[in-house]
């Protein structure tokens, strides 16, 4: 498992990243982030939708509202231009600070697989 600290600071990477194939609405957001980790990353939805609204407020997302057959409203949110660069840049970053982790510690990266 990892700390709530390490999580806090990948965080904003992980979401951007699960918009870089289009939009998304806050509960695909939670289920991609635990597909693509293999259920490593197990965002509760209370804890996304902050960073959702402060990403927005960055200029990184766009929200938008759409109604749903039942009535009820969905917000679904895309990556903007700005946020397209972000993330661009945060995953560089962090390639960057994982090799260099790597190096420090001596051990060489796993994949999901190995570390199970």
């Amino acid at each position: 498992m990892y700390s709530r600290e390490l999580l806090k600071g990948a965080a904003d990477t992980l979401v951007l990243s699960t918009f870089a194939e289009g939009e998304k609405y806050g509960y695909q957001v939670v289920k991609e982030l635990e597909r693509r980790s293999q259920g490593f990353f197990r965002l509760k939805e209370g804890t996304l939708y902050p960073i959702l609204h402060r990403l927005e407020h960055q200029g990184l997302l766009h929200g938008r509202w759409e109604r749903m057959p039942s009535g009820s409203e969905r917000r679904y949110y895309a990556l903007t231009p700005k946020g397209q660069a972000a993330l661009s840049d945060k995953v560089t970053e962090w390639n960057s600070f994982a090799a260099a982790v790597s190096l420090v510690t001596g051990q060489p990266r796993l994949s999901m697989d190995e570390i199970g």
